[in-house]
């Protein structure tokens, strides 16, 4: 998801003219010297303008974007637009961006930092202070009921299950990975799947395997904070950024999906989950109920549905036409080939594979598929 870290100005970076984000960013800004961007990110195409709009006598650059055209969505998104759930956590949630409206564009406050995983990449551990301000999150976020949250919610009725329903709740996001993500790409990489030995039986082993999840009461979920949506301001403080997947349900899988992106050193990893227990019972009696239990069953859903996800992504990064050398079609390959291996590794006991490709046959798998497409 989009980190707000600019990546030089729209001339240097290739980005056409045409873009209405762009040309948007320009007409705000006055003239193209001031926009930057576009940011480092996938689903949008995001520009930063400066806009002296509060007076506050700090720095005051927006963002302004678009969603890019042709993109596949591999998540479920519950709420009709990001700025409408930041705007709705204002005073609620500590440090999310502003978010305003000008000349009838929205645009969402640049937040000035880093992202954490410029000063601590994934493996390393991140300081205990800053652990302290996402476990903050975490309780602000247990205790919001949907009623009192003002954003308008996009879910189909069966993808907002009842307070408490945490298996109910897993099950639609399972639906959603089948339907959405698997059967929808079928066509194009139901062979590429077949050769890497996922099939369609997968799904109900996943369904057995993540059964019998204890109820606990439902809360506001971020469900994608990660190392480059967490913002290191000047002062040390983090920001959270990138609400685009937030959705209502169990808080244990914004728990579970945090850790595995994090990527936190394994003896982190159990401190974040103790903390994260201590942190949300204390605010909202039963939200921890059974964790030790059943996050790591929520964590085998992720790794699960990081294949679906993931195998479709790397296929579709391979370098392609007559121009790419063959050596650089051949490292891309053979990277992947070791990544994909490592996915279907770990997802291996819920998905109920009985074969696991090498890195060499996850890349051939790769190559067969590019050369008949």
């Amino acid at each position: 998801m989009v980190a707000d870290v600019a990546s030089g100005t729209s001339e240097a970076s290739g980005v056409s003219g045409a873009s209405g984000a762009w040309r948007t960013a320009v007409a705000l800004g006055g003239g193209r010297g001031v926009v930057e961007g576009p940011l480092h990110g996938h689903h949008h195409e995001t520009y930063v303008v400066p806009l002296a709009l509060d007076g506050r006598g700090e720095p005051n650059r927006w963002k302004c974007r678009e969603p890019r055209p042709g993109l596949f969505w591999f998540d479920r998104r519950c709420f009709a637009s990001e700025e409408e759930v930041v705007r709705a956590l204002a005073g609620r949630v500590s440090r999310v961006p502003r978010v305003i409206e000008t000349g009838g564009v929205t645009l969402q406050r640049f937040i000035e930092g880093t992202t954490l995983g410029a000063s601590y990449p994934f493996g390393k551990a991140v300081p205990g202070r800053l652990v302290e301000q996402i476990m903050r999150v975490f309780a602000e976020l247990v205790v919001i009921d949907p009623a009192a949250l003002s954003a308008r919610r996009t879910c189909s009725p069966q993808d907002m299950p009842a307070d408490g329903e945490t298996g109910r709740f897993l099950e639609r996001l399972i639906r959603f990975t089948e339907d959405r993500v698997y059967r929808r790409h079928h066509d194009e990489f139901g062979g590429l799947f077949a050769a890497l030995g996922v099939d369609d039986v997968a799904f109900k082993r996943l369904r057995s395997h993540v059964e019998g999840l204890h109820r606990r009461p439902f809360g506001l979920l971020h469900a994608d904070l990660h190392r480059e949506n967490l913002i290191v301001d000047g002062r040390g403080r983090l920001w959270f950024i990138d609400w685009e997947l937030a959705m209502f349900g169990d808080p244990l899988y914004d728990l579970a999906t945090h850790v595995h992106l994090m990527r936190y050193p394994v003896w982190q990893r159990h401190r974040v989950g103790e903390m994260w227990a201590r942190t949300v019972e204390g605010v909202r009696p039963g939200a921890a109920r059974g964790w030790r239990d059943d996050l790591p069953l929520l964590l085998d859903f992720k790794r699960a549905h990081s294949v679906f996800t993931d195998v479709i992504r790397s296929a579709l990064a391979l370098p392609t036409g007559p121009a790419v050398p063959a050596h650089v079609l051949d490292a891309s390959l053979a990277g992947s080939g070791v990544k994909l291996h490592r996915l279907l590794r770990r997802a291996a006991p819920p998905l109920g594979l009985t074969y696991v490709p090498s890195p060499e046959a996850a890349a051939h798998a790769l190559k067969r598929w590019l050369s008949g497409r």
